[in-house]
């Protein structure tokens, strides 16, 4: 329920003619990557109204996420960007520090697209400033756009006159009937007295929701002004508190001495979170299909564990159990408000005992901390010591603070999957969407809708359902039972599917075929012999009766510690029988585990993967496909399914946002987010801007090559037949030799695989061309293990900076790294760093992978193709192929002054259709060599003239 700014007043929801107007335009910006630290929400200050948009940005991880302080009330980072405005196209922009001619560009080309509400691509490559200048064009044009709302507003309480400003009518909530010119006869025919009539009506209605907007504006900046300025009022809040804990002890006492009776069946202390409740179907409920209506559902989603400052609740441990045991202290809230004073008596006779709410989920003290939020820009550690200064939760503190910001930060992942969003209680409808770091948009939201579920998952979850169902079946109602015993039925045909038997080990079970089989998802379901069931339904009721997390806490509590007693017979042997589903996870520790302490993640529920399978058969039956992997047991075998449709996920972000950007420093090929994303979501190409600029460097402070053949002539072909040949290692390494003996600092080499480049040092080290190499550099390697990356890079930086000192026989180092992997995104390898980066060969996916096989059939059939165009198959394969190659070269130049060159080893490289698919900046500087010699002198003679730059 919301409320009115500054007071406990529940707010009225606007109906017809009454209530706020609607939220004008917000941004939202984000970046590529997750993780726990990155899905944090910063909000910023609201200086208008709590119905005011959401800007949402997200920034590469692991940084910071940090909001961007009010316009009117700038902090002090902000008034010095405000003293160093930036002209371009006649657009102020706010600047740190004098910019770029491109950042120029690219801020007043973002700035067109969001006034016009279109769609933008926007390429500038790495080290330019790019996420700068989106925030700053960003939230230049927010700016303007608030300044004509609020004259626009002023303007019609003024001349009491229809808005005509073009853009802002639906963000003031004008009714369509006054955004037309003055005379024209309406519609429907009425006559024009009754036009005229209703035209005034909703001119009035439209003047009170702009006062009413004004009132409540006004005392919500007063609330912030005086939080900014007025430390008493962060007291305010352990005062409630005190008073809280005071009503809740004098409850608590009367409750027990009113209790009275038991239940049929007693159920152990702190279990009753684990026990479903009465579960109702939309149909019961009246609830219109397709239609959400459940907002209050979004108080029981999932809190953070970092988040959580209820000390007896984060004892628990287990990130499940915190969720379960928050959501069960909410429900307790909200039952006690519900029961009225008939229900009480019968209530109090059936409860067992009194169930405890989270002292920190007060709807006062929760606006307190929202406000204080609101009032400067705060990280997670701040929000969480504002929570405990307040005694409010701040994970539910910043949640209630989205509504009123307007820059958020969050994830891919919670902004492309929808449930996930909603759950988060982002709402897209008006807002502006920035994506930065958006090379992988497609693969990302083809891998977030893309469910795998093995075996093994299978028998647990099955097996988990059937000891629930014996511990708590008399408890559960009959709606619930249905719905488990569905579910039972679905694994157990899950698991027939494979060619297995569910009542068996997973681990001992042979299957006797083999091999990969790839379906639709009607055939799946036919053959699966689940085609009469109802998967929606199925899909509904996991959702809201949130039975895969009452099953990991009820796992939880008794797989990890086990009691023996005769109230629990059936349950003795169930931790040794989920340990030998699952060979190599060691028994969890008997002794609860205190905060703190150091402990492994517990794995994830399995049916939490299979209620993905589920979700994911929901999918058009044209826009996805089931695999059936086939892998000698049981165990090793599953079911996955792939997304072949993308733009299905993404069509409803393009509809409901007011404009998206979609932002990369390695966005070619282009072709990709059109046809494969924009054009299945309904796009049209009309609304579709391109943007796309240089590099800051001169040019020539870059030297690319394409090098034909080798030294010894050996023409370079590192096709997957022939690159596993001695010839082409050997050559490979005599390439690299000469290059260590010219250029200085430091020379970073790709191989397309790890396998491949262990192949090469393996054969390296056997012909002695590894002992030449370490010479004149040091040799790294890539560690498969992420934790290892650091040290290694740092071991390189030291080794290089060292080198650079002694000036003596070794000039540097040589980090072999792997196309793809842990160094080819993110790593920045400025200066001496990476004066030369090596390509060898193209890094094509495996072509024989069922899924890539499956979606270039796909394309095939679904995009149009042009004469004498290749397929579209093929050309998707070229541009995976090409998106890893520009992400990895462009690890090299990061700023104005750098410079460096790059060579690409593989005679491909030299057809112009591959050209194409280069950077710009790149393409137009690029050399083809046919020969070792010319290619040689050209780069000894380009690091020669830069020696003196360093």
């Amino acid at each position: 329920m919301e409320t009115e700014p500054g007071t406990s007043r529940p707010r009225k929801r606007s109906g017809a003619t009454r209530g706020p107007a609607p939220p004008s335009p917000g941004v939202r910006m984000r970046n590529a990557g997750g993780g726990e630290r990155a899905a944090r929400r910063a909000a910023l200050e609201d200086a208008d109204t709590g119905e005011e948009p959401e800007f949402q940005v997200q920034r590469r991880p692991p940084g910071l996420l940090a909001g961007l302080a009010s316009a009117e009330q700038p902090s002090r980072r902000g008034r010095i960007m405000a003293d160093e405005t930036q002209e371009a196209g006649g657009i102020h922009f706010p600047f740190p520090f004098t910019p770029y001619a491109i950042q120029k560009d690219f801020m007043a080309a973002l700035y067109q697209v969001l006034e016009a509400g279109k769609i933008g691509i926007f390429e500038s490559p790495t080290g330019t400033g790019k996420s700068l200048s989106l925030i700053c064009g960003a939230l230049s044009w927010l700016r303007d756009f608030e300044q004509k709302k609020r004259q626009e507003e002023e303007r019609l309480l003024g001349a009491g006159a229809p808005a005509s400003h073009n853009g802002l009518a639906p963000a003031l909530g004008l009714p369509s009937s006054c955004q037309g010119s003055p005379g024209t006869p309406g519609a429907t025919g009425e006559p024009d007295w009754i036009t005229q009539f209703v035209q005034k009506k909703e001119e009035r209605d439209l003047v009170d929701r702009l006062k009413e907007e004004q009132v409540r504006r006004k005392k919500r900046e007063e609330r912030l002004q005086q939080i900014r300025h007025n430390a008493k009022l962060r007291f305010a809040a352990k005062r409630m508190r005190q008073e809280d804990e005071e009503t809740e002890r004098l409850l608590r006492l009367s409750s027990e001495m009113l209790a009275t009776g038991t239940e049929p069946e007693q159920v152990a202390s702190g279990e009753e979170e684990l026990v479903l409740a009465e579960y109702e179907s939309d149909e019961e409920k009246g609830v219109p299909s397709g239609v959400d209506v459940d907002e209050d559902d979004l108080d029981e989603e999932h809190v953070t564990k970092n988040l959580c400052v209820n000390g007896d609740v984060r004892k628990l441990g287990s990130v499940q159990l915190i969720n379960d045991r928050c959501v069960e202290m909410q429900r307790s809230k909200h039952e006690r408000k519900s029961i009225t004073e008939e229900e009480e008596p019968t209530r109090r006779r059936r409860r067992q005992e009194p169930r405890a709410t989270c002292p920190f989920y007060s709807y006062e003290r929760l606006q307190l901390l929202r406000d204080e939020v609101l009032a400067g820009v705060k990280d997670v550690e701040q929000l969480v010591a504002l929570g405990e200064e307040a005694q409010a939760c701040p994970y539910y503190g910043g949640r209630f603070a989205i509504p009123a910001a307007q820059l958020v930060v969050l994830p891919y992942q919670m902004l492309l999957h929808a449930p996930t969003r909603q759950a988060a209680g982002i709402r897209l409808q008006g807002q502006v969407v920035v994506i930065d770091e958006a090379h992988n948009l497609i693969d990302t939201i083809t891998n977030i809708h893309s469910v795998e579920v093995r075996g093994s998952q299978l028998c647990q979850a099955h097996s988990q359902l059937l000891q629930y169902t014996e511990r708590y079946g008399k408890r559960l109602k009959a709606k619930n039972l249905m719905y488990i015993k569905q579910l039972l039925y679905l694994l157990e045909k899950f698991v027939a599917v494979l060619g297995g038997n569910i009542k068996q080990n997973p681990n001992t079970q042979s299957l006797s075929q083999a091999g990969t089989e790839l379906k639709t998802i009607n055939d799946f379901l036919f053959q699966s012999k689940i085609d009469n069931i109802n998967l929606f339904k199925v899909q509904r009721y996991c959702e809201k009766s949130k039975i895969s997390r009452k099953l990991l806490g009820f796992t939880e509590r008794y797989g990890a510690v086990l009691v023996p007693s005769m109230e629990q017979p059936k349950l003795s042997g169930f931790q040794d029988f989920l340990q030998s589903l699952q060979p190599g996870v060691m028994a969890a520790p008997a002794a609860p585990v205190e905060v703190g302490e150091d402990r492994s993640p517990r794995p994830a529920s399995p049916l939490m993967h299979v209620e993905g399978f589920l979700e994911a058969l929901t999918t058009a039956n044209q826009d996805g496909r089931v695999i059936l992997s086939r892998q000698g047991s049981l165990s090793q075998s599953s079911l996955k399914f792939l997304l072949l449709n993308p733009a299905v996920h993404f069509a409803q972000v393009v509809k409901e946002s007011r404009a998206v950007v979609i932002a990369g420093g390695t966005m070619q090929p282009v072709s990709d987010f059109r046809e494969q994303l924009l054009a299945g979501a309904g796009v049209e190409a009309e609304r579709v801007v391109e943007f796309s600029c240089g590099h800051v460097i001169p040019p020539d402070h870059i030297l690319p090559l394409i090098i034909c053949s080798g030294p010894s002539n050996q023409m370079l072909d590192f096709t997957y037949q022939k690159r596993g040949l001695p010839q082409m290692m050997d050559e490979t390494g005599r390439i690299l030799c000469n290059l260590c003996n010219v250029v200085p600092g430091g020379v970073v080499c790709f191989f397309p695989s790890y396998e491949y480049q262990h192949q090469v040092c393996a054969h390296w080290e056997k012909s002695g061309l590894l002992a030449r190499l370490t010479i004149r550099k040091k040799i790294f390697q890539e560690p498969r293990k992420a934790n290892r990356v650091e040290q290694v890079l740092l071991e390189y930086s030291r080794c290089i900076k060292h080198c650079g000192q002694a000036r003596g026989t070794e000039t540097g180092a040589l980090l072999l790294s792997v196309v793809g992997g842990k160094m080819s995104e993110g790593i920045n390898f400025s200066d001496d760093l990476g004066r030369c980066v090596v390509m060898v060969g193209m890094p094509y996916p495996n072509i024989m992978s069922p899924e890539l096989q499956e979606k270039m059939a796909y394309l095939d059939q679904t995009l149009p193709r042009g004469p004498g165009q290749a397929r579209p198959g093929k050309v998707l394969v070229e541009n995976l192929c090409m998106k890893a190659v520009n992400q990895s070269i462009g690890r090299a130049i990061r700023h104005q002054k750098d410079f460096a060159s790059i060579v690409l080893l593989d005679q491909r490289y030299a057809s112009p259709a591959i050209q194409a698919k280069l950077p710009a900046w790149i393409r137009d500087r690029v050399e083809v060599k046919a020969t070792f010699g010319p290619a040689f002198a050209a780069l000894r003679k380009f690091h020669r003239e830069k020696a003196g730059l360093c």
